[in-house]
This record gives structure tokens, sequence and C-alpha cells, in this order.
């Protein structure tokens, strides 16, 4: 058959809240036109992320009630531990909390004033830690990842000359590890190349430089590989998965994307005086190293997502609802990200509204109408995201300006899809009266999650 079904049953159902559009035009202006800042039961799409808002599995929920709640030594943790060695095949797993929790633990002990971290694209939290630190995070994605509308297999590449360029200019003392995001988030979340991940690692070999693998969406890469990239095809996604953590020396994971649970994460790596380090900072911000600020029941339900994200079934469904929203927003004449990628599907905000200037934030202009046609909550990777800003108070827009439709797994319905794609389209035609935006109040660190807008006429 063509048709491509969810591989699964809804058991349990969850109301939707639909509130008028006067409600919503209230809601937004008290959140301070900031879509963060909204309650969740007043957005009727919430597309805000797909980070720790799929809906669990019952095998899910069954190992959940299988939960030991020991502080130290549980069954839970050797469930847990057993599976991520199995896919990753590093020798050392640290539980933690969220991903955010091991990015802080990598950057607090590895990183010192100056430092230098590539990557083809740091995300949010991540770019944040390292700043934190005292570290540069640094952007080498590939020349066709900041092309929207260029059809390639594999733009979320890390180009090699820009990586190796960047070892010569700032030495390798300067650069502790190299980080790899897969899939890509940034960039519109576009899958990286088993070639590119393998001779990213041959680059580094030559200057002794560790890679690590930003690796919350590894199942979803690893389906991009299966698809596209020859040699794959009668590669299971486990073995996929396999192959591509065995060209990093570690790893950070937010089990609340590919872990398909609500909450939790991991620190890998093979090397023992990293895995000291890590333990001991672990200790003292998460918990003991055999929960890591976890519940047993959150092991186990990591445990058993971890190997669901990696059925084929699933990730051909999940891939097939992306692909169909991004066709029918194409065949509008919607400007988006092509391919559409593994997680979600980008609007380019700066084709959409041209007429809004990069440093008015066109992302969070197509953000608020689109929640205020429809109560759909979206959220804008732009200048107010990946912007910077110099000592002057300059600031330097992104080099791409996105809103990003983020599907939690195995939530929404194709109804749903259809309803988002009439609110776009609503917002599309009425795109030239949407206005601009500037900050009122700001943080120096992650300033989109709790940032105040005003419009500019």
């Amino acid at each position: 058959m063509k048709t491509i079904i969810e591989p699964f049953r809804i058991k349990t159902t969850e109301p939707i809240k639909i509130i008028s559009r006067e409600e919503r035009e209230a809601a937004l202006k008290a959140a301070e036109f900031n879509v963060f800042l909204l309650k969740a039961e007043d957005c009727c799409i919430d597309l805000l992320t797909d980070s720790g808002t799929g809906a669990m599995s019952t095998k899910q929920w069954a190992a959940m009630m299988l939960g030991d709640e020991s502080y130290a030594g549980s069954k839970s943790w050797i469930n847990f531990e057993k599976t991520v060695k199995t896919i990753t095949g590093f020798n050392h797993i640290l539980p933690t909390h969220q991903g955010r929790a091991a990015e802080s633990i990598l950057a607090s002990t590895l990183i010192k004033k100056g430092d230098i971290i590539p990557n083809n694209s740091h995300f949010d939290t991540t770019r944040a830690n390292i700043e934190f630190s005292g570290g540069i995070a640094m952007n080498l994605l590939c020349d066709e990842g900041l092309e929207t509308a260029k059809i390639a297999s594999f733009k979320g590449n890390m180009d090699i000359e820009k990586l190796d360029r960047c070892i010569r200019e700032y030495s390798v003392d300067r650069i502790p590890f190299c980080m790899i995001t897969v899939t890509n988030n940034t960039g519109g979340g576009q899958p990286v190349s088993m070639e590119n991940i393998r001779n990213v690692k041959k680059q580094l070999n030559q200057y002794g430089i560790p890679l690590l693998i930003d690796c919350c969406r590894f199942a979803e890469n690893a389906f991009f590989i299966h698809e596209r990239e020859p040699g794959y095809a009668d590669r299971s996604l486990l073995e996929i998965a396999q192959e591509m953590f065995s060209y990093a020396d570690g790893a950070t994971m937010s089990c609340k994307k590919d872990g398909l649970a609500n909450i939790g994460g991991f620190l890998a790596c093979n090397s023992d005086e990293w895995e000291e380090q890590f333990r001991n900072l672990l200790i003292m911000r998460e918990g003991f190293p055999t929960y890591g600020g976890l519940a047993g029941r959150d092991l186990e339900a990591i445990a058993v997502g971890l190997m669901e994200a990696l059925e084929i079934d699933y990730q051909i469904y999940r891939h097939a609802t992306m692909e169909y929203l991004a066709s029918r927003l194409i065949k509008r004449g919607i400007p988006i990200v092509q391919p559409s990628g593994g997680h979600a599907v980008f609007i380019d905000a700066a084709k959409f509204l041209p007429h809004v200037d990069p440093l008015r934030y066109p992302g969070i202009g197509i953000v608020n109408q689109l929640y205020l046609e429809g109560g759909v909550r979206g959220v804008e990777l732009g200048t107010v995201m990946f912007g910077t800003t110099d000592e002057k108070g300059r600031e330097t827009a992104s080099p791409l300006e996105l809103v990003r439709l983020a599907f939690p797994r195995r939530v929404y319905t194709q109804s749903h899809v259809d309803y988002l794609i009439e609110v776009i389209e609503t917002v599309w035609k009425s795109r030239n009266s949407i206005p601009g935006y500037r900050i009122t109040y700001q943080q120096k660190y992650l300033r989109h999650f709790t940032c105040h807008f005003e419009m500019v006429e």
C-alpha cells in the first residue's frame, strides 16, 4: 500500500482547549509577545519543541512500573547503562536529568577561557554552556546548509575545509574537542552523512583533537543515512547508529528527543580521565552516578524508548509526517527549508517576511501571527536565538532566519497537520501586514526563553 499509517493505536487521549481569537490576543499580550511565556493549555497545537513532549508507548509505561528507586546501583540503572552501551559502544555512561546538564558538565570540566569549540551548528543550550564557561562556539556548517531552498541529501554536514582552517588559525591547544550535532537542529533539522562524520574524525585525528556527538536525534539521523547514503539501505538503524558512535570519543544526549521520554539525558565517553572529571561534577550537581538526577522509572522508560526510536516503521511514519506538511507548504509557495527536517518543518522567515529587517526579528512576527490566527505555537530560530552582540551592544543577525514547527513524537494526527496547513496559509496570505518587533527586556544567556517584545509598526 502507498498510504503510510501511524504504526500505533491510541489508547489514551488528552482534550485540546481551543480559545477564541480575542482570548489569544489577550494571552499573547500578557506574555509580552513571547510564546515561551504562554500557558500551554492556551495553545491548541503546540509545536514549540519536540523535547520531552512526546507520547510514551505501552512498553515504556509498563517499564516504569518496574522502576527500582534504590539510590545506588539499581536494576533500572543497569538496564539503562546496558542499552546505551549497546547503541553507543562507549565505556562510560553518566545519566543526567536532561541534555543541557550533560553539556554543562562537559563545558565546566573541559573548557577554559578563550577555547574554541567547532561544530557543524551549535544549538542554543550548547552554545550558552560553552560561552558561560568562557569558550567560543564556532559554527562550521557546509555552504549548502545556508541555502534554504537547495535540495541536497546532507545539508547538516560540517565543512571539512573550514574545520582545517579553524584548527590552523587557532591552534590545537585552544580546541579541547570538536562537536557534531545530529541532526543539525539549528540548520533546519538537516542530517549529517556517515561519510562526513568519518572525514571529520579523520581530520581531527591529524591534530589529536577528540570528537563528541550531540546525539539527541541520532535515530532520525540514522534513518536519513539509511534512506540517502549509498551502502546503508540494507543496514539496520541500530547498526548505523553504532557506526556513527564508533567515530566519536564521547557524546551528549537529551533523551527527551530520540529517547522518547519526558525527561533525562546522559554524558558518555571512552576516556577514563574525562569520566573521573565528569563523575565528580555530576555527583555535586545531579546526584549519584547511577541515577544522575533521574528516578529509576525514568531510566526504565528511556531504556525502552531508545530502542523504539530505532524501529524502522516508527521512523518511516515520523518522516512521512514531516514530508506531508512540507510538500503542502511548498505547493502553496510558502518558503521553507528543503528538504524537510527529521523532527520539524522550518519556515524561512527572511523570505516569508522580506519587508521585516532581520534586527526586527521576522521569525517572531510569524510565530506570534501563527498563534493569533490558530492557537499554534512554534518557535523562532533566528536572530533572537542565535544572533550575536558585541561589547558595545551592536547586534549581528543570524545567517538563517527560521521558524521551527517541531512535532512531538506520537502525539498529533493527520487532521492536526491539515489544520496547521490551513493556519500557515492564512498567515501567508496576510504576510504583508505582519510587523517587526523589538526587545524591551532580555537576559545575557538564552534570552529567547524569557525576553519581552513590543511591535514595531
